[in-house]
């Protein structure tokens, strides 16, 4: 009984994703946010604002983390938006009559943010490179830019998911993730934190997307990455244990109403 209660959460859960990419593919203006937006950032940084930035190394080369982080920001809008829609849509109500999974919705929404957010992190990238950008990785530390960038997405995710379901609306719900896709411009992603002012490189050099950001960076182009890997653990990890309980329970309550 147990392994079929779980085959039914994985085959509804898949199910629930692919519903999620057909969404992103139907909507080309989330596409847009979520690849286009970055991409624009990436090139007005490196083209306007880089020659004026000192940062020790090729500029395209210091920004790229920061881009990509920036990426999974936007992304992380969508699926709080997403959320809150099948809310308020009736989407919840459905479910309750239907043979489905009831965490298979959670679980598409969030599989289908990890794979839109994988797609448009290498767009980014691909662009990246075509303008300069030269990562010196390893493919030991390419596999762990991919672990470690895999903890960020999930967490974020999970965390987005918790805004879709407090919000009664979706532009609500698009505000409740003001924080995540701007708190990278606080922090290493675009200039160092030594040339911030002093009572800005405190909370700079010690919210989240620093450590992320340099352990990125240190695995992409060699810098150092000292105390920032296990502070990206700590942070990321935590945050996704956290936001999965709480949008479990969330969610749990939501349908009991």
């Amino acid at each position: 009984m147990t392994n079929t209660k779980w085959y039914w959460a994985i085959s509804d859960g898949w199910n629930m994703s692919g519903r999620s990419l057909r969404h992103l593919f139907r909507n080309p203006e989330t596409i847009f946010l979520s690849v286009g937006l970055p991409i624009t950032l990436m090139l007005l940084f490196v083209y306007v604002f880089g020659g004026a930035i000192q940062t020790g190394t090729a500029y395209i080369n210091y920004v790229v983390p920061g881009v990509i982080i920036t990426c999974v920001g936007y992304g992380s809008s969508i699926t709080a938006i997403s959320v809150t829609q099948d809310m308020v849509g009736g989407l919840f109500d459905r479910l309750r009559s239907m043979p489905v999974h009831p965490a298979s919705l959670l679980v598409g929404h969030v599989s289908g943010s990890f794979i839109r957010n994988i797609m448009a992190t290498s767009l980014v990238i691909l662009v990246a490179i075509l303008i300069g950008f030269r990562p010196n990785a390893s493919l030991m530390e390419w596999l762990q830019v991919i672990g470690v960038l895999s903890l960020f997405l999930f967490a974020i995710s999970w965390l987005a998911v918790i805004f879709g379901l407090l919000a009664n609306s979706v532009e609500i719900a698009s505000s409740f993730t003001f924080l995540i896709m701007f708190s990278p411009y606080i922090s290493s992603a675009f200039v160092p934190t030594d040339t911030m002012p002093t009572w800005l490189q405190w909370f700079a050099e010690y919210q989240p997307m620093t450590p992320l950001i340099e352990t990125m960076r240190g695995l992409l182009i060699g810098t150092p990455i000292n105390q920032y890997g296990w502070l990206t653990v700590v942070w990321f990890g935590g945050l996704l244990v956290i936001s999965l309980f709480i949008a479990i329970h969330l969610f749990n309550r939501k349908r009991s109403q």
